[in-house]
C-alpha cells in the first residue's frame, strides 16, 4: 500500500501571504495529480512558459485556490 504524503492538514493560515503560497503549492499538486510523470510535466512547461494565454489559465486557478483559503480564513473581514 502506497503511503501518500498529508500536505493539506488545513486551510487555515496566519497571513494572507501564507495563504497565497498555500494556494499556488494546492496548484501545483493538482497538476502533479492529474500527470503523475514528472518528465512528462517538465517536457510540457515549454509549452506554457511562452504561452501569455496558458500563463494566465495558471494563475487563474492560483486565484481560485486562494480564494477558497481566503474564505476559510476571514480574510475579507
Amino acid at each position: 500500500m502506497e503511503t501518500k504524503e498529508i500536505y493539506l492538514e488545513t486551510l487555515i493560515t496566519a497571513s494572507p501571504q501564507e495563504g497565497r503560497e498555500l494556494a499556488i503549492k494546492l496548484a501545483r499538486k493538482s497538476i502533479a495529480a492529474i500527470q503523475p510523470d514528472s518528465e512528462i510535466r517538465k517536457g510540457l512547461r515549454k509549452d506554457y512558459a511562452e504561452d501569455t494565454a496558458k500563463l494566465i489559465a495558471s494563475s487563474q486557478v492560483i486565484a481560485t485556490e486562494f480564494q477558497t483559503i481566503a474564505m476559510a480564513n476571514n480574510f475579507w473581514k
